[in-house]
Parts: structure tokens; sequence; C-alpha cells
């Protein structure tokens, strides 16, 4: 046997321990049920299915979880399904698309492979032009391939790839649990306790097992340094380190603030760190693909158009503020806001914040042209605040729905067409609605 053989065959025998080949079975974790559900509706046909979101976020055991489907629900045999995970470390000779390639012919002989192959490459963007496999085997019309495929980096589909599949792909963005989630995974019942729980410790799957704060707090550190570390630093060849490092920390502490890079900048300035416009503007986007941070540009509500400068960022999970920063009083505000935000982001809203004749409407969410606005209050704590918020909403003139959403013990009643929300049972009432 040849030397590149011998590799080949190690290379298989890597990845056929993670594969059902041999009917064996897996932890599938906690069922996402409602990723399975939208992403059986795209099952049997070509179009290729793209999981994308943040490291630690559920990607893989929700791929798991697909297979699983596949062979116990629409009886596919196992040996027809291909997975690879290139961040196991015994794949590290798969660089690039030949690679692969070779590999993937390499199992079609070794199992004597007929009929329909289902792919399932996770953490793709490891993989060196990993596109022209996709792309070669999408349209391979000699035999029939179904891909899926996750990543962790948002630029994943641009450029020369989303020109190659353009209109044969499907994008599925991945959350961490929700708030309904967490009740079910933590075993805790549907009241405001609980979701002060979930806006301190977040939804990040891999937390669930552990028992101890110091090790949740060491695996979150952990997870933020992959971030910048494997997604970043590597990615770009960044140079200055310490200042993307900082910059996270800044985002992080500003949560909810409007913010601009020329405030970034001076700030720096200030602390005696030398930096530019152009570079805060580029590790502002290298952060913003790896999904930890979200960004929220303001909107015109009576031009109808994007206010470019000032915008808001706001956390995918929020244990990342909860461990690596700590909560104070006076930012529970901010921290309730981003994680309304969030739930409107993982039921597919476009967000922007609103601008109406100066006056602030912290979100406008926009999806499939309906729209609906929302005041977020800690607390409805006096009449000032109570004015402000339901007052805001009064000026908007058309008669998409409009919510005011606190942490409030008892809910207001509704007031000329504007609806209370207590923030726990906002997330059902999205389930309802949307």
């Amino acid at each position: 046997m040849q030397i590149y053989e011998i590799m080949l065959e190690n290379l298989f025998q890597s990845i056929a321990k993670y594969n059902y080949w041999e009917e064996k079975t897996f932890n599938l974790g906690f069922i996402r049920q409602q990723y399975l559900t939208k992403i059986s509706k795209y099952l049997n046909n070509r179009l290729i299915k793209v999981l994308l979101g943040q490291r630690r976020s559920g990607k893989s055991f929700l791929l798991r979880q697909i297979i699983h489907y596949l062979i116990t629900e629409k009886q596919i045999k196992p040996q027809n399904i291909f997975y690879l995970n290139k961040e196991f470390i015994g794949l590290d000779a798969i660089k690039n698309s030949l690679d692969l390639n070779n590999l993937f012919l390499f199992y079609q002989k070794k199992l004597s492979i007929s009929g329909k192959i289902y792919i399932f490459l996770d953490e793709v963007q490891n993989i060196l032009e990993w596109e022209k496999f996709v792309n070669s085997y999408s349209q391979d019309f000699t035999n029939e391939y179904e891909f899926f495929i996750t990543g962790s980096n948002s630029t994943l589909l641009s450029g020369e790839l989303a020109t190659l599949l353009s209109g044969r792909y499907v994008e599925f963005q991945i959350f961490p649990y929700n708030y309904i989630e967490f009740l079910k995974v933590y075993q805790l019942k549907d009241e405001k306790n609980s979701y002060l729980n979930y806006l301190q410790i977040g939804g990040l799957p891999e937390i669930a097992n552990f028992s101890e704060p110091e090790i949740t707090r060491n695996y979150v550190e952990s997870l933020k340094n992959t971030i910048i570390l494997r997604d970043i630093i590597e990615r770009y060849a960044i140079k200055d380190v310490l200042l993307l490092e900082n910059l996270f920390k800044f985002l992080l502490a500003n949560i909810g603030n409007l913010t601009s890079y020329s405030t970034i900048v001076k700030y720096f300035k200030s602390q005696n760190k030398r930096t530019n416009y152009e570079t805060i503007s580029n590790y502002v986007s290298y952060i913003l693909d790896t999904f930890a941070f979200y960004e929220a540009e303001r909107f015109d509500l009576k031009g109808k158009q994007i206010l470019s400068g000032v915008r808001k960022f706001y956390l995918n999970d929020l244990a990342f503020r909860y461990y690596l920063h700590g909560f104070k009083s006076q930012d529970f505000g901010y921290i309730l806001e981003n994680l309304i935000y969030i739930q409107l982001k993982n039921h597919g809203f476009k967000i922007y914040i609103g601008n109406l004749n100066n006056l602030e409407i912290d979100f406008v969410a926009i999806k499939n042209e309906q729209t609906i606005y929302v005041q977020v209050a800690y607390m409805l704590s006096n009449e000032d605040t109570i004015q402000r918020e339901f007052g805001n909403l009064q000026k908007i003139s058309d008669n998409y729905p409009k919510l005011v959403i606190s942490l409030d013990d008892f809910q207001f009643t509704d007031y000329e067409g504007i609806k209370h929300i207590q923030a726990w049972k906002f997330e059902q009432w999205l389930d309802d609605n949307f």
C-alpha cells in the first residue's frame, strides 16, 4: 500500500468513529425542535443547507440531530451519510478541497456506496477552497448529493461562493438556547425569576453541564479567546492583538449604548492607545463576523432612511457580559434591551434603532413587510417613565403593532393600541404572532 493510501486509510478511520456507518449511537443533546422542523421542510432537494452561528451555539449537535432524523424517520442507510468535523485534530491533514475530495472518494470506494449521499461538513471554513468541493458535487448530475454545512463566520457565503451557489442554498442562523428552550433544559417554571436567571447566564448549550460558576467563567473566557485568537487573529493576521482584545471588552461594556467608530477611537486615545478610524472599523467588522456581537443602525422613521455613523452593539449571548464583565444594577436596562434584541433577531427580524424627530424608539423590527415597534424599560416605576415609553410610541402614526416591554410584576392595560408585555412572556408572544 502506497504512503498516500495509508494516509487516506488513517483519515478514514479518524472520521469513521464519528459517523453512523456501524449503526453507532451518539449523544444528541437537547433536541432543537424549532430548527429541525424548519430544516426538514427543505430536505430531498439539491439546495445546500447552510447553518451559521457563533461557536458553541449548538450547530454540531444540530447536525447530529438531523442525521439521526434521516436514519430513524426517513430510513436513510447510515453508510450513505458522510459526516466530517474539521475541528477534530485527527483531520489536520485535510487542508484543502483536494484533500477533502480524495477522502470522500476513498470513503465511497471503501464502503461500496451506491445511491444518494448526504454530506455533512462541520466548521467548513477551516478547509481551504471548500466551496470548490461543494459546488462540484452539488451540480453533479450523475449522482445525487445533498449538502449540510456549518460555519462560524458570517463571510462564509460572501464573494466568489455567493456567485457560484447563487440561488442554490438556504441559510439558517443558529442561536444559543432561546428562553423557552432554556426553561426546558434547566427544568424551570416560566416566571420572572427564571427569566432573570436567563438574563445572567444566557443560553450557551455547554453551560448547562457546569455546576460551578468558576468552571463556567473559565469556559466563557476560553470561548472568547477562541473567537478572538482562532477566528480573527489567524484569519486576518491581526497585528495589534491587545487592541483587538480591548475592543472586545469595550463592546462588552457598552451594549445598548449609542456608539460610533469615532467615539471608540477617542476612547482608546484617552487611554493612551494609538489607533485610527480605519483600524477600529476593520476590527469591529471582524468581531461582528464571528456572530459574537450584532450591530443595529439608526433608522429615520420620517425620512424612511438609515442614518449613518451612530449605532448600537448587542451581544449574541449574555453569558459573556455576566461572566467576563459582571452585572451592575444601573446596567439592567441595557442588558434587558440586549436580550429583547436577540429574541427579535432569533425570530428573523431585521432590527433598527428608530429615530422620530430626535425621539428614540428602541427597536423598529421588520420581517416579511410586517413591522413592530418596541420600547424596552427595566421598570415602569414612575409617571415620567410611563409617559416616555408609551408617549414615544404614540407619536408613530402608522398602525403596526407597538409594544412596551418591562420587568414589572404587574401588567399594564393596553393604552391607545400600545400593548404592555412582561419580559418573560415576550418569547411566547413572538411564537404566537410570528
